[in-house]
């Protein structure tokens, strides 16, 4: 007789079965859970689905982590970033690793392999090369940022914090052996790394389902000190103690919410002078100064804000514009000692808006940040042409994720919704030929002002961004949908079909927007995408079948002869 599951099992269950179908793009359910628990878990990260699904390892040879994502202050970090990443004092460097098992129950054995990939990938010693034939590349090249990351920050005194996930649709008490061997991993993890955080965390049907209940909607009450001083539309300026806007940005474990501040286009910039001088102002408690009349305080803007008394404020879904690094520094001296918070008098000058067109919003994000010196490619999604593109695709029934995870909080379908960088890449590939740069460097190819200036241009043609996005689309569907591919051949080979269908669609090796936006989309058949994919796998394999090979030039030089080659048999055959 079967074990007869809770209500919460089978409710579950029945959630995922039911997203799996609607989603698609996942070949078995078992393959789409990695990816469903991987967003449960992470959801007050924030992170996008693109950023998610490239932390999805997949495949054999993995040590037991079915998901691997490194932040550096609250944001995803690849590869790309390395080089130019700011890592200013006080900064927290955060690998998350995760395993999920569609089973009832959770077991040693995903415990042992944690303890044996840390021990090996972990040490500092140990040359990661002498471990290719035992975990794949992805494993490897992710431990190896970790390791480049932690190098890197060493004289900025950044904290680290390793965060093992383990989520089964469990309920009930864990086996004491299940226990004992996540502390020896902690005890591993914490002689590697003696001053780290370390968590190893379990997560069954109860926690997941109720992670999955909770509304992706924030609202929040923000308590003033004093009356609000109430502008023309629902606009608001008041008085927030010290100690209220704490709570205000955290949760209830009292973590920073990172949703917060993904408006804010300057990243925390750690110790410097400026914010040096903000944390110092709070640590003096005896100043005569309320803190205030030395700071400039913060805006917010807010998708609705309700006054309900003359002293309270309902915000729903707050976005910190401008004031990052004095929130930072709040969060930074009441996080290290909490009981600071009952004798806090301290206020913050707070300012609210409820913007009612985008265009207004994005202005106020620009003006806000453009006081200081702030790096151009930070401000592009402002742009009107993303405003554009935003709206020509909701109204074809796909989601430009301009404003991050906006979608994502509507419950709108992962595989409609089309990020940013995704495009970008797609558009990189097709437009200047590169499918090898779109894969590099997911993280900063648009910090160039020439190739942004190519693929960004206000009369572009809007069509062409939709067929673009289509063509990605399709086939970032049918790669996800084939089990044979390993995650890190599906990443490597992605943007070189993209490339390839491309040329097919438009019978040219040069392609322009004019020549994308009159692509006919019923020519995107399941055999073309398919014959795309296994020629591009194939040369892919015989080229050396790494990311190497994806990362230069020879898989696109490669797509090119076998085009021209067909083409040549056909004017032969004319």
């Amino acid at each position: 007789m079967a074990e007869q599951l809770t209500n919460n099992q089978v409710l579950l269950k029945e959630c995922i079965n039911q997203e799996f179908a609607e989603n698609g793009g996942y070949a078995t359910v078992n393959d789409f859970f990695e990816f469903f628990a991987a967003s449960q878990i992470y959801k007050t990260y924030n992170l996008s689905d693109d950023e998610i699904l490239s932390g999805i390892v997949g495949g054999g040879n993995d040590g037991g982590c079915d998901s691997i994502h490194i932040l550096l202050n609250g944001n995803m970090v690849t590869q790309d970033q390395l080089d130019t990443i700011s890592t200013p004092r006080g900064s927290v460097i955060e690998l998350l690793i995760s395993q999920a098992k569609f089973t009832k129950s959770f077991g040693e054995d995903a415990l042992m392999k944690w303890k044996t990939v840390s021990e090996n990938l972990m040490d500092l010693n140990n040359n990661l090369i002498d471990y290719r034939d035992r975990y794949n590349e992805f494993v490897l090249d992710s431990f190896q940022l970790f390791r480049d990351l932690v190098t890197k920050t060493i004289r900025s005194q950044a904290k680290i914090k390793i965060k093992y996930s383990y989520i089964t649709y469990a309920i009930g008490d864990l086996h004491p052996n299940v226990v004992q061997q996540s502390e020896e991993l902690k005890q591993i993890v914490n002689r590697l790394f003696p001053a780290a955080s370390i968590n190893v965390e379990f997560i069954g049907a109860d926690e997941l389902f109720s992670i999955y209940n909770h509304d992706s909607d924030i609202v929040e009450e923000l308590n003033l000190i004093d009356n609000a001083l109430v502008g023309a539309d629902k606009d608001y300026i008041g008085l927030v103690n010290l100690a209220t806007f704490f709570d205000f940005i955290t949760d209830d474990n009292n973590k920073l919410i990172q949703s917060y501040f993904d408006s804010n286009v300057r990243d925390y910039q750690g110790h410097n002078t400026v914010n040096t001088a903000i944390a110092e102002t709070l640590s003096d408690r005896n100043m005569q100064s309320d803190f205030w009349w030395l700071n400039n305080g913060v805006t917010i803007l807010a998708s609705n804000i309700q006054l309900t008394t003359p002293k309270k404020i309902v915000v729903e879904n707050p976005e910190i514009v401008n004031g990052q690094q004095t929130s930072r520094e709040i969060y930074n001296y009441f996080a290290s000692n909490i009981a600071l918070k009952e004798e806090e008098k301290r206020n913050i000058l707070v300012r609210l808006i409820k913007p009612e067109q985008e265009e207004v919003r994005d202005q106020i994000i620009s003006a806000t940040n453009n006081q200081t010196n702030i790096p151009k490619y930070s401000l592009r999604v402002t742009d009107p042409i993303h405003y554009q593109i935003e709206l020509y695709f909701k109204s074809r029934g796909l989601y430009y994720d301009r404003r991050k995870n906006f979608y994502k909080n509507q419950k709108k379908k992962s595989s409609d919704i089309i990020g940013v960088s995704f495009l970008a890449q797609v558009l990189i590939s097709i437009i200047l030929k590169k499918p090898d740069f779109a894969r590099a460097r997911p993280s900063t190819l648009l910090d160039d002002d020439n190739t942004y200036s190519q693929l960004y241009k206000v009369d572009n043609n809007l069509d062409a961004y939709y067929k673009a996005a289509k063509i990605g689309q399709r086939v970032r569907n049918i790669i996800k949908m084939d089990a044979n591919l390993s995650q890190v051949a599906k990443s490597d080979i992605q943007f070189a079909i993209i490339y390839m269908v491309a040329r097919k669609l438009t019978n040219k090796s040069d392609i322009t927007f004019i020549d994308l936006s009159s692509i006919d989309l019923t020519q995107i058949t399941e055999e073309l995408l398919n014959n795309c994919k296994q020629q591009v796998y194939d040369k892919y394999v015989e080229l050396g079948g790494n990311s190497a090979v994806a990362k230069s030039s020879q898989l696109k030089d490669a797509i090119d002869e076998i085009i021209n080659d067909v083409q040549n048999d056909r004017v032969e055959n004319i």
